[in-house]
């Protein structure tokens, strides 16, 4: 029997997929343009208000894991909409559900491209929420990163450093990274 994403445990995802970053690359642009060409011509457009390129990637001259993220903001009512996830899994994706905690509602996750074989493929990740969600904040972020790039470049460094100390480690390294999140979202606001 093949093994599916679901079937990994935390163990297994730290093993199999562990945090690498990469030069950034100018054609993650591209790479992210055509999955969302993809998904415009497969799945029913009314299910989105917008898709956007974000996370690492989205931002110029950082090294980023080869992930290409995509932020996808749909109406309330299709949040765990049971048609859109199988459309989405038409398209190669699997879902996950990502619970609620502290101050984040539960929210959409999909994604593709991991495999358990020698072959590479891009990974995308995406990440789909109504926009009273707080992972919209995450726009804000990459906005200012990209907009500041001595602040972005104060992030690769943290992420370099992260990378290296908790390679094996996915949760750590993202939770590692939350406090300058949180610090680059005032610097935003004011």
């Amino acid at each position: 029997m093949k093994r599916t994403l679901y079937d990994l445990t935390r163990e297994d995802w730290n093993a199999l997929f562990p945090i690498e970053l990469s030069e950034h690359n100018t054609k993650w642009k591209d790479i992210f343009e055509e999955e969302k060409q993809r998904i415009l011509l497969h799945i029913d457009n009314s299910y989105f208000n917008r898709i956007e390129h974000f996370g690492s990637t989205s931002i110029p001259n950082i090294k980023a894991k080869n992930y290409v993220d995509l932020f996808i903001e749909i109406p309330k009512e299709f949040l765990f909409d049971k048609e859109l996830i199988k459309q989405f899994e038409k398209l190669g994706y699997s879902f996950f559900e990502v619970p609620a905690r502290e101050d984040i509602a539960a929210y959409m996750s999909f994604a593709k491209g991991y495999n358990f074989e020698v072959k590479k493929e891009q990974i995308f990740h995406i990440h789909m929420c109504p926009k009273d969600n707080v992972m919209c904040d995450q726009l804000k972020f990459r906005d200012y990163l990209i907009e500041n790039p001595d602040r972005a470049k104060e992030y690769e460094k943290l992420k370099i450093e992260l990378a290296s100390k908790y390679r094996n480690d996915r949760g750590a390294y993202v939770l590692g990274k939350t406090n300058f999140v949180k610090e680059t979202l005032s610097l935003y606001k004011n």
